[in-house]
């Protein structure tokens, strides 16, 4: 049995699985993607000594092209490109969710600055303009009246590069100060967190204070039932709280951070995320006990 870790650079997390793979005498190999060079028509033979390969890349360019690559290869891979490719892009996620019939914020999109405003007056203000890539909550803008709207919408337009120009246009949910991530393994919610911040923005990486959050059976099938929409595997989703509608889901991460949720929720993230990747390799149940 061997794995292979992609990754950019070894962050807190990949240190922690790195750490639960040594707990579990399990052979494995951590690949920088940045000293990568794949030869696409060779067949990726020196890939084929892994029984998978668990994508923990920092970048989400890096990380696709590579799934991309190593799934026309035959390579097992944890999530797959198809997966990936569809949390990557907020776009394809909305849209997957809808399919679903998932409840979602209502979505607009445009891609001329007169008609992204005629979608921004529809809504109603506050609204939210984001790129349909990008994480950490970057980028966001919460826009509460026409001047920051014309004003948001030029600067877009003039200075953004062409995923910029690709206006997603959001409702704004006035949720009570938080939000919740929810960690889905395979068939299953593990945990969640709620992100609690006075910002509008609740993202960990904006400053929100995490606390645990009960996985209720309301909670649990509804992200498992997005995660389901994307394609399944090992992902992270984020819901609101709307005071009439309930639960709605916002986005969907294939590569989340999760060293802020083990302590609040008292879950072995890390070995539940690597249940999954072994049992994805192959790797018998009494084995992975």
């Amino acid at each position: 049995m061997r794995l292979a870790i992609l990754a950019s650079r070894i962050r807190v997390e990949e240190k922690l699985l790195i750490e639960a793979l040594h707990k579990r005498a399990i052979d494995f190999d951590v690949v920088n993607d940045g000293e990568l060079l794949l030869d696409l028509a060779r067949g990726g033979e020196e890939w084929r000594k892994y029984d998978t390969v668990f994508c923990r890349s920092l970048s989400q360019s890096r990380g696709q092209a590579v799934l991309q690559v190593l799934g026309a290869w035959g390579i097992p891979t944890v999530n797959t490109a198809e997966v990936t490719a569809l949390c990557n892009d907020k776009l394809l996620t909305t849209l997957a969710l809808l399919k679903a019939g998932i409840p979602t914020p209502r979505t607009l999109l445009a891609f001329e600055e007169t008609t992204a405003l005629q979608g921004v007056e529809r809504l109603g203000y506050p609204v939210v303009l984001k790129p349909t890539s990008g994480s950490w909550g970057r980028l966001l803008a919460r826009i509460n009246d026409r001047d920051a709207a014309e004003a948001v919408l030029e600067h877009q337009e003039t200075l953004g590069g062409y995923q910029h120009q690709i206006h997603y246009i959001q409702e704004h949910i006035r949720k009570p100060q938080r939000d919740i991530r929810a960690f889905v393994v395979g068939e299953r919610t593990i945990c969640a967190i709620y992100r609690v911040s006075e910002h509008w923005v609740t993202n960990t990486a904006r400053g929100a204070v995490t606390s645990n959050c009960p996985v209720t059976p309301e909670l649990n099938a509804l992200c498992v039932r997005a995660a389901r929409a994307v394609g399944g595997g090992i992902l992270a989703v984020d819901v609101f709280e709307d005071e009439q509608r309930g639960f709605l889901v916002n986005e969907i991460n294939a590569t989340m951070e999760f060293r802020n949720s083990i302590a609040p929720t008292g879950v072995d993230i890390p070995s539940e995320m690597l249940d999954y990747v072994l049992a994805r390799a192959g790797v018998r149940e009494e084995v992975l006990l």
